[in-house]
Order: C-alpha cells, then structure tokens, then sequence
C-alpha cells in the first residue's frame, strides 16, 4: 500500500487545522487550497499579498507551485484546477491573469482542466485555488 505524504514548503505556515497543503500519494498530488498569503514570517500571522485581485493570484499561484514542487510536480503535472473567487465581477481579469501567468510559465495551451466558483472567503483574500496533479 502507497504512503501519503503531508507537504508543506518552507514558505507556508502550519495550517490552522488538522489539514496538509498538499498530499502526495503514488503518483497523485493534491494541492489543497491556497491563497494569496505572502511567504510565511515566523512569529507573524499570514499576511495577504496585497489588496488586488492580481497581487493575491500571482501570489496564489507562486503558493500552489511551491507546493507542486515540494511533491516532484510542475504545472505539467495538473490535471485539474479549481479556482474560488469572492466576487463575480473578477472573472474577466482572473482570466486575463491567469492566461498570461501560464503563458509565461510556457504552457501555451491550456494548463489544465478548471472550475470557477464563488465562495465566501476570510476577510480580504479575493481567491483561492487547488490542483490535483498526476506525476509520471
């Protein structure tokens, strides 16, 4: 039987509850959701980004790859993304966004399968995001 391995980078806290930011098991990675948190300060609360949509996604992003790469994935790897976001209104520049991070990551086709919500989220933070990555 496949051991899972809890994941957390050197740059994300501890999570608050019983949870991982990412578990590995076999060749299935699982990013659980991130936001857009700045690196993590020991003795220091998790600050965001930055007030904009774009500041926390780029953030957000750089946050789900630490957490790929903790497990031996790249953006190759995923599968499947999901993406909550806080208000309608940002879905037209969470795309803009998150076409030219890809791009520029060279993924020119698209990275992965995805779903867009809207959720509730912690005062301030704009969007959240998981993936779900196969490794070879």
């Amino acid at each position: 039987m496949t051991e899972k391995i809890a994941l957390t980078p050197a740059t994300h806290t501890t999570p608050p509850a019983k949870f991982s930011h990412g578990v590995k098991k076999g060749n299935l990675l699982q990013v659980a959701g991130q936001v857009g948190f700045l690196p993590a300060v020991e003795g220091q609360a998790p600050t965001p980004a930055g007030p904009t949509l774009r500041e926390q996604t780029l953030q957000t992003f750089a946050n789900v790859k630490a957490i790929l790469e903790e497990g031996g994935a790249s953006w190759d790897d995923v599968m499947m993304m999901r993406v909550y976001l806080t208000d309608v209104d940002h879905f037209a520049e969470m795309n803009e966004i998150y076409n030219a991070y890809f791009e520029a990551e060279g993924l020119k086709e698209a990275a992965s399968a995805r779903t867009t919500v809207y959720v509730g989220l912690p005062k301030g933070l704009l969007i959240e995001i998981d993936a779900l990555a196969v490794l070879s």
